[in-house]
């Protein structure tokens, strides 16, 4: 280890200490495995099937600015994916491995939390394009997020990273 990589260890360390304090708060208690079908129903809405969909049905019913809102999605996941790809490969930050973990993750790496770079890019398209629907949207990109945790497979801090990449990806592509 060289001195750089010991430092960062160091500076890290309560962070870490913290992110697993949350997650041992999150995971375990007797509810448990109630809270998992609930957050599993929620992480799944966050899967990306419903984003194809959400496209689809708005250039149909919005002929107005629907392409423009298909257009501006396209281009803020295409920003957010390679960079979450590259943060995620980069930093290398194993998943919790010492908790319950109520889901097959699709990688061995947590940081950031993907489904909750879409979620945040997503709330960020439709209220940019459709404010009204502010209301539902960012709890449920929240949500998402949190299931994320309450599942096992995220710390909070990736989520914190993920929200931070899916408002930067939509602000530079909106800009």
């Amino acid at each position: 280890m060289t001195s750089g990589e010991g430092m960062r260890m160091t500076l890290l360390t309560p962070i870490q200490r913290w992110d697993y304090a949350f997650s041992e708060r999150c995971l375990c208690h007797r509810f448990n495995g109630q809270v998992a079908q609930i957050s599993r129903a929620v992480s799944h809405t966050g899967d990306g099937h419903l984003y194809v969909l959400f496209a689809l049905l708005i250039v149909w019913l919005d002929p107005v600015q629907g392409t423009d809102v298909l257009t501006t999605g396209l281009w803020a996941f295409a920003l957010e994916l390679p960079i979450y790809l590259l943060l995620k490969n980069s930093v290398k930050r194993a998943r919790p491995s010492t908790l319950p973990c109520f889901i097959q993750p699709s990688d061995q790496y947590s940081l950031p939390s993907g489904h909750t770079a879409a979620a945040f890019v997503m709330a960020s398209l439709l209220t940019s394009f459709y404010p009204d629907t502010a209301w539902f949207i960012w709890p449920w990109a929240v949500a998402i997020g949190l299931s994320r945790v309450l599942l096992g497979v995220h710390y909070i801090t990736d989520i914190v990273a993920g929200v931070a990449l899916g408002w930067a990806c939509f602000a530079v592509v909106s800009g």
